[in-house]
Parts: C-alpha cells; structure tokens; sequence
C-alpha cells in the first residue's frame, strides 16, 4: 500500500488513498487536518510546475495515518483469512461473526433481483436489536462456547424491562444469527433452537387503531393541506403501509385502482414487504376526492412521485407529519407550512399505522366479519395475521347488530322446525 497523497481545499488539509477491498482497488478521502501555526502548507510553483508543500507536521501525521491505515487493513485480512478456517471455529467471537460474516451476508445484493438478501427494513430492525440488547449480551464470547442456558437466562432478565413482542425479536435474531453459523460450519448445533420465551413474558400492549368518525374529524382538521389529507386517506381507507405510501406514483392511479408497486425506506426505493403486497386496489370515493384535488394543486401531472420532496425523491413522511399534521391534530405548535397553530382535532395522533388498522377493523365489520376482505386490502398472505394484529375489537352497535341477526335466524330455524313437524 502506497503513502496517500495530500491536497488541501482552503484550510482543510486532505489525504488521498487507495485499499484493496474484495481483490479491487478502491479509493478513500479523508479529511487530515485544519490549518493552523504548526500544520500548514503553500503552492509553489516551478518550472512551469505547482505543487503543493506542506510542514514537516503534515508530513508525520500523513505517516501516522497510513501507518493506522495499514495495521487497519492487516487486520481485516486476518479476520478474513480465519473465517475461513472452518475447522477452528472457537477461534471466532459471535460479535465478529455479525460484522464480518453475518452482516454482510444479508446485505448482500443478489444478481437475480438486484435487491439485498433482505430487505432494507428489515436490516434496519436487526441493526436495532443488535445495538441494543445482543451486542452486550454476546460480549467476548466465542461461537463455540456458547450454550442455550445462556440464551434462556438472557431472555429471563429482560422479562422485567421489555415485553413478548421483543423477546420474539431477540430470539430471532439470535437464531438466525447462529442458524448460518451452522450453514457456514462454524459451529455444528444452534443453540437458540431450544431457547423458548420466559412464561412470565408480559403481552405488549394492544396496538392503537383510528375509527371512522376519527379518521373523518383528523381528515376536516387538514383542509387547507390536501396532500396531509390524501397522506391519512391513503393509509386510513386503503391501508397502504408509510413506505407504500410514500412511493406511490401518478402513473399508479386510474379512474378507480391504484396499483401498489414500491416501497421506500429511508430514501431507497424497493419492493414492497411481501409478494403479496403487489397488488391493485379499489378507490373508495374517501380516496378519489383528495386525490383529484391534490393532482390539480400539481398541475395534473401524468408521471413522477404523488408526494415528492424538493430533490424530486419520495418525501420524507416524518417531515410531513411533524412539521404539518400533528400541528393540525393535537394543536400544540405552529404549522411549518401555514405558520399557524391550529385549533386540536379532539382526536389523539397514533401513527399511520393505526390507520392501516383502523381500514382492517372497518372493512372487516362493514362486511359482517369477512376476514378474507381484510386480508385482501391490507395484502397478507396469512389470514391469521389480519385476524391477530390488524382486526381491532368489534364496536358495541355492531355487536348489536350480530345479536339480531343471530336473533332472526334463530327465529328462522324454529319456524322451519315447527313447518317440518306440521308436515
């Protein structure tokens, strides 16, 4: 590896290299040092010439840095060179395991779809479980020499600070951590196979939904913002997930469908979550109105992002909410866009998401309890799923209406009985 080259760009002092990465070239710039009595430099120019010199300090700290460089890269090569030493396992910590095996073999972009192993969302939960509980909790400890007990009695000190739901998300994450430990040979068993959740774990709490009657008050207290508006109508009547949401196009839309084609997280656009989740829905009129409103405030456009940001990329859904529909919700601060803070809504703000749940529970109980429509809009693949954690609680009139219907068909049934003794 070469010394690194410098330049500087006002009074910023840069060093230029190259590393090998993969058996390719790849270069880095990065910044060295400020200008200052002891670090400093000037053009000269001879011979028709410039160049630049620099002190004698630079000059060390441009070694320095190189020389960090380089044990840098020594030691990745060793690393690399010992995760191929299938036969040595004990050899490999299970922290070293993620960062040089495990990470970024699920980050890996396959050929076939041009998409990572999983999705961007994805790593980004797993990225969050790992930061927060796995990292410690896995320490020094080699692959080899880790064992179920310690899994189980991890799982065990959480149950007082965390709830079912992230026990499971642990414990997944774990699994399948060591799961390709076992695929890559590292180890020959998984020692979170046996690990089961504390029975002692406390349920997480029931997820939030908006009612229709919510849902109409949170969509009057945006009228002066139609897109926040068609934002809500999308998520709370069509069920779209914010990243669905945030990605669709004007090229989605005819008269009376939307197709759901993408989804974006954290600016990269992808596939939505699931196969299933490709699909073409139905405009309800809470849909169509908003959205030929917002499609003419846009100089009815015929391409392009339906909420696009000043870049032209899909917007930043958190933006929009925090600067424009929170304000007009709760009442609590200035609009970003009008300058003015609103009037409160009465209804409480619970994400785009309990709007999704909100349009499981409507269309659910406006189809006497047909899961199958549920599932069909909100594109699962698993009617349990809709059931489980999309369906909300029937409401005391419709429970009503259950009654008189089970109350009319029992009357029904008894007077066929009676019809079929008389005969």
């Amino acid at each position: 590896m070469q010394d690194g080259s410098l330049y500087a760009v006002g009074d910023t002092c840069y060093l230029k290299y190259y590393i090998i990465e993969d058996g390719e070239r790849v270069h880095k710039t990065i910044q060295l040092c400020k200008r200052s009595d002891v670090h400093y430099w000037r053009q000269r120019t001879r011979n028709g010439k410039t160049r630049w010199e620099f002190s004698s300090a630079v000059g060390e700290l441009q070694r320095e840095t190189m020389d960090k460089v380089r044990a840098d890269a020594k030691a990745a090569e060793v690393a690399a060179l010992a995760l191929t030493r299938k036969g040595t396992p004990g050899e490999m910590r299970v922290v070293d395991f993620w960062g040089q095996k495990y990470l970024p073999y699920i980050e890996a972009v396959l050929p076939l779809t041009g998409q990572p192993r999983r999705k961007a969302s994805t790593i980004r939960g797993f990225k969050q479980i790992w930061k927060q509980h796995l990292k410690g909790h896995f320490g020094e400890t080699m692959l080899k020499d880790y064992e179920p007990a310690m899994g189980k009695r991890f799982l065990r000190s959480l149950t007082a600070t965390q709830g079912k739901t992230t026990l499971k998300h642990i414990k997944a994450l774990a699994g399948s951590l060591f799961g390709y430990a076992v695929d890559e040979e590292f180890i020959k068993v998984n020692p979170w196979h046996d690990v089961k959740i504390p029975d002692d774990a406390i349920e997480s709490g029931a997820t939030e939904h908006y009612t229709l009657a919510e849902v109409e008050d949170l969509i009057s207290s945006l009228v002066d913002h139609v897109d926040a508006q068609l934002v809500l109508a999308l998520a709370c009547f069509l069920g779209l997930r914010p990243g669905e949401l945030a990605a669709v196009k004007w090229e989605d839309f005819d008269e009376d469908t939307v197709s759901i084609r993408r989804s974006v997280v954290r600016g990269v656009v992808g596939t939505p979550k699931t196969p299933e989740s490709l699909a073409t829905l139905p405009l309800p009129e809470q849909v169509k109105i908003p959205l030929q409103l917002w499609w003419k405030k846009c100089d009815k456009p015929t391409e392009g992002w339906v909420f696009k940001s000043s870049e032209n990329t899909p917007v930043d859904l958190h933006n929009l909410i925090s600067r424009v529909i929170k304000p007009h919700v709760e009442g609590k601060s200035k609009c970003r866009v009008c300058d003015l803070i609103p009037k409160p809504s009465g209804v409480a703000w619970k994400t785009l998401y309990a709007g999704r749940r909100g349009a499981a529970t409507a269309v659910i109980e406006a189809n006497n309890g047909n899961l199958a429509i549920g599932q069909a809009l909100l594109r699962h693949k698993n009617q349990m799923t809709t059931a489980t954690f999309y369906k909300k609680a029937v409401t005391p009139e419709t429970l009503r209406n259950g009654m008189k219907m089970l109350e009319a068909a029992s009357k029904a049934a008894a007077t066929t009985s009676d019809s079929k003794k008389q005969a």
